[in-house]
Order: structure tokens, then sequence, then C-alpha cells
């Protein structure tokens, strides 16, 4: 087994870790996978778009499929698209801009954004370069969301990579409650949320059963 030191978190882990540490682990832990409807039409547009290559574009050079990385925080994986805009003030005169694409609408919770922030902490460690700003692409709406790096978001980011790797290196697959964003996952008949829930509290009440009570 190789040293957990060693062990990389890919850049698709952290949306899944942000929608359910559960499903994160089932996925990255447990090596499970079970495709629906939106997971297929998902990979589809993906596969579109995960083609290797390059094209120019006015202003702007475009890079599809483009594998990152991050040594320092043990983060890899491949982003969408990777546009390169002129930059006299960047030292190779291009400054990387990220761009995810998204098969629905935008979401209200942050995960999309999350992982487009690792893809640019991959980025600027890779160039030499401060990435400030991506986007999101999300197929439904055929419209980009600009997403800025700022200070929070990093943050926010680093600390979705820590937690990964720490349910990496536990080999944990979190008990959750079922929620009704349940409804939705592929991995629900695999999670049985309902029923591992339900586990936990009578591990819990097992457990306080046989515990020595004080005098």
């Amino acid at each position: 087994m190789s040293d957990a030191r060693e062990t990389w978190v890919a850049l698709s882990a952290l949306q899944h870790l942000l929608f359910c540490e559960r499903q994160a682990a089932l996925i990255h832990v447990e090596q499970l996978w079970r495709e629906d409807v939106n997971t297929a039409l998902g990979r589809l547009l993906h596969e579109r778009v995960d083609l290797p290559g390059h094209d120019a574009r006015p202003g702007r050079r475009v890079e599809r499929a483009v594998r990152l990385g991050c040594s320092r925080l043990r983060v890899s994986g491949r982003a969408d698209l990777v546009e390169y805009h002129p930059d006299p003030a960047s030292a190779t005169g291009w400054r990387p801009y990220p761009v995810e694409v998204k098969r629905g609408r935008r979401k209200s919770h942050d995960a999309d954004a999350v992982q487009l922030c690792a893809q640019a902490l991959c980025l600027e460690e890779m160039h030499g370069v401060d990435v400030p700003e991506g986007a999101l692409f999300h197929g439904a709406e055929h419209r980009r969301q600009a997403v800025l790096f700022d200070a929070r978001l990093r943050a926010r980011t680093e600390e979705a990579i820590a937690r990964m790797h720490e349910l990496l290196a536990r080999r944990c697959v979190p008990v959750v409650p079922r929620a009704p964003k349940c409804a939705t996952c592929s991995l629900e008949p695999m999670c049985l949320p309902q029923v591992t829930a339900g586990q936990r509290s009578v591990s819990e009440h097992l457990r306080r059963m046989v515990e020595p009570v004080d005098p």
C-alpha cells in the first residue's frame, strides 16, 4: 500500500465532497460508481469537451483537456478548457483563465467554484503566475459565470482539499442523514442513507448501554 502522504486528491473529488462527503468517499475511497440519466448526460457533454487540442481565437489561445497538478496541495486532474489571455505583466506573456463546463444550471452552493479554484491553484504553481479569475459555463443556460478567486474561496478550496486527504488517508466513509439532495444522487441505491444513519443511532445506543455508570 502506498504511503498516505503520497496520495493525491482528484480535482473532481472536491465537487463530490462539497455536495456530500459520503458520496465523495464512496466514489474515491470505495471506488463505487453508478450511472443514471444525469451522470450519463454529463459524461457525454464532457466527452465532447475533453478531446485534447488547442485553437486560437481573437485575443486568446484555448487549450482543451489540460492536465493539471499542484505538488504543494497534492491535487491533480484535468481542466475542461484553459484560455490563455495576453498579459504583458506575465513572464510568459500569457495569463491562464480556467473554464469549467457544467451540464445544468448554476448552483446555490459553491462546490463548482471550489473545483474551479483548485484548477487555478494548479495553474498558478505550473506557470508561476497569479490566476485571479476563471469561469463556469452552464450548459442549460448557455452562459458563463465569472468566478473571482478571492481569499475566502481560496481558503475554502484548501480546506476541502485537506478534508479529502483526510478521508483518503483514513479510508473513511462518513455516515450522513438522509437529505432532499439524496433523491438526485446516482449512488443513493448503494449509499442507503436512511439505513446507515439509523445504524449510527443504534451503535450509539448500544455504546451507552455498556458504558459503566458513575456512582
